[in-house]
């Protein structure tokens, strides 16, 4: 029995292995990305495959997790986070999630350092700093200046009003340099959250043949990617950290943005 169990578990690996790659990818999630007016914003926090609104990830208490606004002021929201579950299509996970004040125009950049996350199938840790926008009144403040992160994606277009058909390019930064031939996955959105329901919504389009979107940066640590789709799109550049071990294993560190497009109307 117990090598049958053994060839059992053996013949479920080569067949996840076997199985098309999907990006995990952490996401900070807000339903409006440009607000009108102030108000108090609903926020998730949640490590998905949202491309194929396939499967969510437990996430441990983050790090870190704050917002930068201009002049440079941090303002620290671990403590504001409360503990949820994200029943997606596949699985449930364990996520965060928390609400945010906001009252001056310009931009807010939230900015979360997980915990990292061990990947059994990898053999490794992925730790994915994060970065995503929001912006009130249309007024322009700090949205194209690095916070200081180990690794960051900085973008070079305001990424709270991308139009679909345009493009997007980002800077990729280590320690403060650019990274130079850094590849880049880039995700989709396709079934935003139920915040209500902590559910997915119904996914908008499906996964494209050939499996994961990928670019990759040049000498200056730039990248550049046609959007061909209103909504939130995710980048991240894959092992761009400078920690390369965490307990000991081999860590993955990713620098993830996403941002805004919208229809031109």
């Amino acid at each position: 029995m117990k090598h049958l169990k053994t060839m059992l578990a053996a013949a479920a690996i080569a067949g996840a292995a076997a199985l098309p790659a999907e990006a995990h990818f952490q996401l900070i999630y807000t339903p409006n990305a440009n607000l009108e007016k102030p108000g108090e914003i609903p926020i998730l926090l949640l490590f998905w495959h949202p491309f194929e609104n396939g499967h969510a990830m437990d996430m441990a208490k983050p790090n870190q997790f704050f917002v930068v606004t201009k002049d440079n002021k941090r303002t620290d929201l671990i403590d504001k986070l409360t503990p949820v579950t994200f029943k997606g299509k596949e699985n449930s996970a364990a996520a965060w999630q928390t609400k945010f004040p906001v009252r001056a125009l310009g931009d807010y950049i939230f900015v979360l350092d997980p915990a990292p996350y061990w990947e059994p199938t990898e053999n490794h840790f992925i730790h994915q700093i994060t970065k995503a926008y929001v912006n009130l009144g249309e007024a322009p403040t700090n949205w194209d200046q690095p916070v200081g992160l180990p690794t960051e994606i900085v973008p070079l277009n305001k990424p709270t009003a991308i139009v679909a058909g345009s493009t997007f390019s980002g800077r990729v930064l280590t320690d403060g340099k650019p990274a130079a031939d850094t590849e880049i996955e880039v995700e989709y959105l396709a079934a935003e959250p139920d915040l209500a329901t902590l559910t997915p919504k119904k996914p908008t389009v499906s996964p494209p043949p050939g499996g994961t979107l990928v670019v990759h940066t040049d000498s200056n640590g730039v990248f550049t990617f046609g959007i061909p789709k209103a909504g939130y799109w995710g980048f991240s550049a894959v092992d761009a950290g400078p920690n390369k071990k965490f307990k000991d294993k081999d860590q993955e560190e990713d620098a993830v943005i996403w941002i805004h497009a919208n229809d031109l109307k």
